[in-house]
């Protein structure tokens, strides 16, 4: 699919595909970013697509109500003959003798073209597949869920009440106690089919499942208070998530957690709560 030449150890990615989305993998690259083309109108000649600093004025113009993105990624035409490659069109450039020593000359200086030419130092298509890996990769974790342990706190019912307000408010109780609760070690794991809790030394219970249409809220204390942990006396984040009460279709109970282990802080579990939850809510 790809043919690579070298000049002064200049390599010039040549896209054989003329489908290639040259606009949406430029349009955010730094000007002087380019890719050449094998073009699909003229036979033997190459296309390039590179991204500029601004428009020409006249098509700033024409743009003014809508969005110059995608403006600013320029196409030109790069023409063969027995002398070489040339920019078509541009009287002043010269014939070079491949294609590498006209993007060498070209990222030396402009000459016709808007700006000089930036020669990356990767694969711009390893990026795009490296995010493309990542996307993947993310949205199996989704699917996968995951886990960590946690204290458990307590579990306060907040009648109607959800949102931060809800999350503070079980915090409040919960403090002003008379006698604080005992935290309990629990499995949290969090998937696309809700949280399950699991205490495995069934101090509390032995396992609770809030199926993931019921959770409706998600996130640290929004006053930052610590649980002061027995054993170490150490300072935790105060998290928390809200869900509706088992057989209630309007009351919920706010179930209150504390970071314990440092490598898994409620912040990150909050967020790929948050992201599942969200995950699920287009779904629906």
């Amino acid at each position: 699919m790809f043919s690579y030449s070298r000049f002064r150890s200049v390599y010039v990615h040549v896209v054989c595909s003329t489908s290639f989305p040259a606009i949406a993998l430029l349009k955010d690259k730094e000007p002087g970013a380019f890719i050449i083309r094998d073009s699909h109108s003229f036979r033997g000649a190459y296309g390039l697509a590179m991204k500029v600093a601004s428009p020409p004025p006249g098509v700033i113009q024409q743009s003014k109500k809508g969005d110059i993105t995608n403006e600013l990624v320029r196409h030109f035409l790069i023409e063969t003959s027995p002398k070489g490659v040339k920019l078509k069109g541009c009287p002043n450039e010269p014939n070079f003798g491949c294609l590498s020593a006209l993007v060498y000359q070209h990222s030396m200086m402009p000459l016709a073209l808007p700006c000089k030419l930036v020669i990356p130092d990767r694969d711009p298509m390893d990026e795009t597949k490296e995010r493309a890996s990542s996307s993947s990769s993310a949205t199996d974790l989704l699917k996968q869920g995951a886990a960590c342990n946690v204290l458990f706190i307590n579990s306060v019912e907040m009648e109607s009440l959800t949102g931060p307000q809800a999350i503070a408010k079980a915090i409040t109780e919960t403090l002003a106690a008379d006698i604080p609760p005992s935290a309990t070690i629990v499995h949290f794991k969090v998937s696309t089919q809700g949280i399950t809790l699991t205490d495995n030394q069934r101090k509390l219970f032995f396992r609770r499942h809030y199926p993931i249409v019921t959770v409706t809220f998600c996130d640290v204390d929004p006053q930052d208070r610590k649980w002061t942990k027995s054993e170490s006396g150490g300072a935790a984040k105060l998290f928390g998530f809200v869900a509706r009460k088992q057989g209630s279709t309007t009351d919920n109970v706010c179930h209150l957690f504390a970071e314990l282990d440092p490598d898994q802080p409620a912040a990150a579990i909050v967020n790929f709560v948050s992201r599942v939850m969200l995950g699920s809510s287009h779904k629906r």
